[in-house]
């Protein structure tokens, strides 16, 4: 295994029917830094790549004249990749450093993260990287409108992909645009020339991987910075109603303590949540500042699943507050303003 990546970074492509999302996975596996990735789609017919971009094929992977290599999903994702892994370690196929899984237009993205987070075999050489999400510039609104499963995967989203803006109406781009912020504030917006479309900003993003020393906590904690924040100081804390956004039913907020929390406080809070939120959470990710620890731990859940601690090296800032920025669904800040205040509560720690 000498020869091979110590570490393959996975990049999920995902957008709902009708968004252009095949036309974008054609042009991106036509460009060089495409060269040495894998595509795992779910159906060759629904993709339909062009036939002059397949150079051999069996019945499980087909290979690309650029050298990239492209399969089906068999049976499931675990499967899939741990038997790439086999191929390549064979020598197969060829030598791959990057995946990019292609979802059906319907698909929630959350089973492929949770995927990814939980099993111990592909963790030991791949890591999720980051959600691209295609969204289509005339017919997003609409698709919106009447597709929660848009919506959630425009949530989850670390670049958008905004199809079709050369025959979009100017205005109806910046009024979707504004959704997409609304929706997602973190989110880096790309408007797709699809002759050109940058690979670069679409890769190395490493959103799930905070013991990577490029994982940009400040981002994250900045996403609150300009809107009202809860804050939990000596037992007294405030905070400020969001009205309902689009009804998308999607919320962003922030909320800080600015105590040092307890490890028994943390987990008895995290567990409170998910027993009474569930799925309503769909992401969690922040800093704590631990009782007795010099370091900053970072917390970062997708749902119910959570990836054990871990510790940086130093706090990003001067700011040493713990601060937890969350997205729900059907779910305010007020909905979790009582739980909240168990990180607070010194009788638990």
């Amino acid at each position: 295994m000498s020869s091979f990546p110590k570490n393959i970074s996975i990049t999920v492509l995902t957008g709902f029917l009708g968004s252009g999302k095949t036309t974008i996975l054609s042009s991106l596996i036509k460009q060089k830094q495409m060269a040495n990735a894998a595509i795992i789609i779910n159906e060759f017919g629904e993709v339909g790549l062009d036939h002059d971009l397949i150079e051999t094929t069996d019945e499980k992977v087909i290979e690309l004249q650029n050298g990239c290599i492209c399969c089906t999903i068999q049976g499931d994702l675990k499967t899939t990749l741990l038997n790439l892994l086999k191929k390549m370690e064979k020598g197969e196929v060829s030598p791959f450093n990057h995946v990019i899984i292609e979802t059906t237009g319907l698909a929630d993205p959350v089973p492929i993260i949770h995927t990814l987070m939980t099993s111990l075999d592909l963790q030991r050489i791949y890591s999720i990287d980051g959600v691209v999400t295609v969204v289509d510039a005339i017919n997003g609104d609409s698709t919106y409108n009447a597709h929660e499963e848009a919506v959630k995967q425009t949530a989850f989203a670390d670049r958008i992909i905004l199809s079709k803006t050369d025959i979009a109406d100017k205005e109806k781009v910046n009024s979707l645009t504004k959704r997409i912020k609304a929706i997602n504030p973190k989110v880096t917006i790309i408007e797709s020339d699809k002759n050109s479309l940058p690979v670069s900003k679409l890769l190395g993003l490493n959103d799930y991987n905070p013991q990577n020393k490029d994982w940009n906590v400040r981002e994250w904690l900045d996403i609150e910075k300009n809107k009202s924040t809860n804050h939990l100081h000596n037992h007294h804390y405030h905070h400020k109603h969001d009205v309902n956004r689009h009804g998308d039913d999607i919320e962003t907020f922030a909320m800080v303590t600015s105590q040092p929390v307890s490890m028994t406080s943390v987990n008895f809070f995290l567990e409170l949540l998910m027993s009474q939120m569930g799925e309503n959470i769909l992401r969690i990710k922040g800093i704590l500042n631990i009782k007795g620890q010099s370091c900053p731990a970072v917390i970062h859940g997708v749902q119910h699943i959570f990836h054990p601690l871990e510790w940086l090296e130093k706090w990003p800032s001067e700011d040493k507050q713990s601060r937890l920025v969350f997205i729900t669904k059907n779910i305010k800040k007020d909905n979790i303003d009582d739980l909240f205040k168990i990180l607070g509560e010194n009788e638990l720690n």
